[in-house]
């Protein structure tokens, strides 16, 4: 490949990618990069100036301009760190979230205009040519934290949820198909019936693949929030994507005024209880159960949300 294929390549993918903005309307009233600083935002739930610079390649100047006017739109709230009083961390308020949600549906709903001229057949190929790019432009470098981006499900991810669980379990546990029909219905009344101001599904993505998930959903218990279908795919563990998706729920949870989180899991799954343990989670419960082919020993855990550390 020469030179100027790659620049050639280069100037067909800003063509294509001015044409999803045709009308200029599609970031207004922000700029793309003040629009990219908003979706690092709202995809990284404890982010800092510092993070931000260096995950978009910025000058400290030219954001800081950004966040001040971020901040007189009421967009986002800055404060001293916890564990850095030097650093600032940077937080989305709720019109902030809101913005955000908003010109992520815009650029999705632009992209799917795209993809719409590609015949369905050939939507994998493509993908798969997308990957590719990535990969072999990346150096060969091992996937970072900073890689993984937490996003709202899209078309066929709550199908892969439900999927993955029934895969995974069944890999690593023996779990039968009893344990797929649980997620099944759990997936299947949150995307029938789901109040999306008090409940959301997480996706964590690495290299434009699912690779985590988590939900939360009202509970019955008032002002009680459920987490349900914690994963972390085996090649993507180490990461930190565990804890960033149960941070991103009590987050959630807290910021719509839920009192209480809790969850129900099974004493084999080691890794999972240390993550909830980490985040402050008290075990409350435990009963032996048959389930899903296995003898196991049901565990609930709850969260006080009122005074948990940020």
């Amino acid at each position: 490949m020469t030179v100027q294929e790659i620049r050639a390549f280069n100037r067909f993918y800003t063509n294509v990618i001015g044409a999803l903005d045709y009308s200029r309307q599609l970031y207004a009233p922000y700029t793309l990069t003040e629009s990219r600083v908003l979706y690092e935002l709202a995809h990284s739930p404890h982010t800092d100036a510092a993070d931000l610079r260096g995950a978009l390649s910025l000058d400290a100047g030219y954001l800081s301009r950004i966040l001040n006017k971020f901040e007189r739109d009421g967009l986002v709230e800055r404060e001293p760190s916890k564990d850095d009083p030097r650093r600032r961390r940077v937080t989305l308020t709720a019109r902030g979230r809101e913005t955000s949600a908003l010109l992520e549906e815009r650029s999705n709903d632009a992209v799917g205009s795209l993809l719409s001229k590609v015949p369905a057949d050939d939507r994998p190929r493509l993908a798969e040519a997308m990957q590719t790019v990535r990969k072999l432009l990346s150096d060969g470098r091992r996937p970072r934290r900073d890689d993984v981006v937490l996003r709202e499900p899209g078309p066929g991810d709550l199908g892969w949820i439900v999927q993955r669980n029934a895969a995974l379990y069944a890999a690593e546990y023996s779990w039968n198909a009893d344990y797929e029909g649980l997620v099944a219905r759990i997936v299947a009344d949150f995307a029938e019936d789901h109040d999306p101001h008090l409940e959301r599904v997480w996706i964590a993505e690495l290299d434009g693949r699912p690779v985590g998930c988590v939900m939360c959903v009202r509970d019955e218990a008032p002002a009680t929030a459920r987490l349900r279908l914690l994963l972390v795919e085996p090649d993507a563990r180490g990461l930190g994507i565990g804890d960033r998706l149960v941070r991103a729920v009590i987050d959630f949870a807290r910021g719509v005024g839920y009192r209480d989180l809790v969850l129900w899991t099974n004493d084999v799954l080691t890794a999972a209880r240390h993550i909830y343990q980490r985040h402050g989670f008290v075990l409350v419960g435990e009963k032996p159960h048959r389930s899903f082919g296995k003898d196991l020993v049901g565990q609930d855990w709850r969260l006080e949300l009122r005074g948990v550390p940020e």
